[in-house]
């Protein structure tokens, strides 16, 4: 029998929660540790949404990236993280989440990010905390090409941008908000930073040092992880069934 404590266990030798930084909270944050589970939803956000459909589908578990919750106090109905609470515990389904230590693990967000966007991992963009990754292309790439393979590997809705004039083919990746990294992108000889969340000054730095810079959701750029949770546990327990969320996606719309 599988239970919780043992996917736990597993998912934090793939990404050892003690990588995590120092504000985050990860790891098993609902449920009882030896509660048995024959069904695992994996989503990128615990929303009321993906509680409703681990309900329907009788997970006892769900795996995701973004914590549940970070300084909860106290779990009532009035808010929006107590309700969540809440409606695990009344359904008897636990929460696993694995943030940025999934984002710095190898093979989590940003090696999965690299290798969606078509690139070759050679390095570390944050050497401090081990999050985001330098690499390259398999070949130089005009930007605007590089710009609508980026949108539908993301699988998002709109791009926002700024083309520096240059062709793509040393990348950096941060999964999430990664803007701040602009300046390590550029010391680090890449052409293109693909990250989340991106604010105006940040964008006037890239324009400043020459960079290519795009904003492909904070949803699309770590959603690329669910898949490689799915993989991971699919391949330890062969049999627990583990699904897909369907209900949650990128939020942002674009008007075109």
């Amino acid at each position: 029998m599988t239970r919780v404590t043992d996917i736990f266990d597993f998912l934090n030798e793939k990404a050892p929660v003690d990588t995590k930084m120092e504000f985050d909270n990860v790891g098993l944050l609902v449920g009882r540790r030896d509660a048995a589970v024959h069904r695992v939803l994996t989503a990128l956000d615990i929303t009321g949404g993906v509680i409703a459909e681990a309900a329907e589908l009788g997970a006892e578990l769900i795996v995701s990236h973004h914590p549940l919750f970070f300084s909860l106090r106290s779990v009532t109905d009035g808010t929006g993280e107590g309700e969540h609470v809440l409606a695990l515990a009344e359904n008897h389904i636990a929460a696993i989440c694995m943030h940025t230590n999934l984002d710095a693990a190898a093979g989590g967000v940003n090696d999965a990010l690299m290798a969606v966007l078509g690139g070759a991992v050679t390095g570390v963009l944050e050497p401090d905390t081990g999050i985001g990754r330098v690499g390259c292309l398999d070949r130089e790439t005009p930007f605007g090409d590089f710009l609508r393979f980026t949108k539908d590997a993301l699988g998002a809705n709109g791009l926002r941008y700024h083309d520096a004039g240059r062709p793509v083919k040393m990348l950096a990746v941060c999964g999430g908000s990664g803007g701040s990294d602009i300046g390590l992108a550029a010391a680090a000889g890449c052409d293109t930073l693909v990250t989340a969340d991106v604010k105006y000054n940040q964008f006037l730095e890239a324009v400043r040092l020459g960079v290519n810079l795009i904003d492909g959701d904070h949803f699309c750029t770590e959603n690329v992880v669910v898949p490689v949770l799915k993989g991971w546990l699919d391949a330890a327990f062969p049999e627990v069934e583990v699904l897909v969320s369907r209900t949650h996606g990128q939020s942002a719309q674009f008007l075109s």
